[in-house]
């Protein structure tokens, strides 16, 4: 399992990043706590089956974006 931190901006309310967990933890192979607060994304993900730029792909179509 590799383990990253995200900068997620568009995050208006807490619905928002629970919401955004929601999408993040239905996928397979990903684990992840999202902090309205900090705007940021904790994620556990199994490298050999999921690909970051999936992961980055459905933030962006749950409304959100990764800060570089």
């Amino acid at each position: 399992m590799k383990k990253i931190e995200l900068k997620i901006t568009g995050m208006h309310c807490n619905g928002c990043s629970s919401r955004l967990e929601k999408v993040l933890n239905g996928m397979d192979f990903v684990e992840a706590q999202v902090n309205f607060e900090d705007k940021k994304a904790v994620i556990e993900y199994d490298s050999e089956k999921v690909e970051l730029d999936d992961i980055v792909e459905s933030i962006n179509d749950a409304g959100f974006e990764v800060e570089e």
